[in-house]
């Protein structure tokens, strides 16, 4: 009977194994992103040419298992953010995984219902679960699962359709009116240790995606929405209203699409100068303008020529009137940004020069080519992490000290990241 020896080779995220099995052989088990505080996974493959023929080349995944029990950040009411011990997952059923969260952003939504406890009709009136942007990796397999196995990492769509009504049966299922959104009320969110979620909506990651980029495919996934929507083709000139975090992913996603030019609006320079920094062709400080100046500002900045694609990011009704304004005739504005329910708005300026004005409620399949843009470089996000806190200690103070750079933007946060 073989008895291997184990001992240590490094002491890091990367944790490996050595398992000696007699002079001249040994056991080589690595895994990048082992969970330190829960459970280790491995892929056990015989490096040594000298190795036994009786013995196979490859034993597979070894799991070591150590439940440390599930802790979430939860919205208890009205700035009332806390840190409670909430139930395991159940084990999952046919086509469900449970996922270990290791990565999640904070978003503007979050801090909206920790300061306000409402997004319109969405009223918090439960304890809740907060969070959304989110990556781990997968912990338990259920049955019928194919594409997953445990120890993947993968990032997670956060909207579970019905599957079943027309707007799901077409394709349109982030208008399903039975959308189970995390920390959107009444479902709880993902800033906790484990969650069940459907294992289509987990989405593994390549070897040079990183957890934190996985979490970011949900931000990403609504400015590369907002161009599909504006049918962003290569060649095109965009401008983008609000630098804010859905405003940059929406910039980047644009010089994705083939963009050749993006113009950039705000009222903070802070931002302006970053997204310069990321790339933004110009920039626009709107503070002082009045729309028909915000406008002529954008046409001269794209040389003279009105842009062919508006995204207007920022919510606020003195952008969507400009975003029209400086958008070429047959163009489109996309509208990301959710302000009040009325706006006066230049509307038969839009409909005698054929300005397309084009809704998007969040995304969707967007997903795999967030992942496939990420992949092939064609996208950034790892300078919009400002940021970063560690809750692998669930400490109350790193929670609110996050949640507070988020709502103020101290320091030029831009996206907040807790590690978990």
């Amino acid at each position: 009977m073989l008895r291997p020896s184990v001992g240590f080779l490094a002491l890091s995220s990367c944790v490996t194994w050595r398992f000696g099995i007699g002079p001249g052989s040994a056991w080589r088990a690595t895994d990048d992103n082992a969970p330190r505080e829960s459970w280790l996974m491995a892929d056990v493959v015989c490096t040594s040419v000298a190795a036994p023929a009786r013995l196979p080349r490859r034993l597979g995944r070894l799991i070591w298992a150590m439940s440390t029990g599930n802790k979430a950040a939860v919205l208890a009411g009205v700035d009332r953010l806390e840190i409670r011990d909430v139930p395991m997952p159940p084990a999952p059923g046919p086509n469900q995984v449970v996922v270990q969260i290791k990565a999640l952003g904070i978003c503007g939504s979050d801090v909206h219902y920790w300061k306000h406890g409402r997004i319109g009709s969405f009223v918090l009136e439960k304890p809740m679960v907060i969070g959304h942007e989110s990556a781990g990796i997968i912990a338990k397999v259920g049955p019928n699962v194919q594409h997953l196995r445990v120890g993947d990492r993968v990032a997670i769509e956060p909207g579970e359709s019905c599957r079943t009504c027309r707007f799901c049966k077409t394709g349109q299922y982030n208008l399903c009116p039975g959308m189970k959104f995390f920390a959107t009320p009444p479902y709880d969110g993902s800033l906790c240790n484990f969650i069940l979620h459907p294992a289509d909506l987990c989405f593994r990651l390549p070897g040079n995606v990183s957890l934190e980029c996985g979490a970011l495919c949900e931000p990403l996934s609504v400015g590369v929405y907002a161009c599909q929507r504006g049918q962003c083709q290569p060649g095109q000139t965009v401008a983008v209203f609000g630098a804010g975090p859905i405003g940059l992913v929406s910039m980047i996603a644009a010089f994705a699409f083939g963009a050749v030019r993006v113009i950039v609006t705000d009222i903070s320079d802070e931002r302006l100068e970053f997204a310069k920094s990321m790339g933004a062709s110009a920039v626009v400080n709107v503070k002082a303008l009045n729309e028909k100046e915000v406008a002529a500002a954008i046409i001269g900045a794209n040389q003279g020529e009105p842009v062919s694609l508006s995204i207007e990011c920022s919510g606020s009704e003195r952008a969507v009137r400009p975003a029209i304004l400086c958008t070429q005739p047959g163009g489109c504005v996309t509208l990301v940004g959710m302000g009040n329910d009325n706006a006066n708005i230049p509307i038969i300026d839009a409909a005698v020069r054929q300005v397309d004005l084009r809704g998007i409620f969040r995304y969707k399949n967007t997903y795999p080519t967030c992942i496939s843009l990420l992949e092939r470089g064609l996208v950034n996000v790892v300078p919009l992490i400002t940021h970063r806190f560690s809750l692998e200690t669930w400490d109350h103070d790193n929670l609110i000290d996050g949640f507070e750079t988020a709502r103020t933007g101290r320091d030029g946060a831009i996206k907040v990241m807790f590690s978990l």
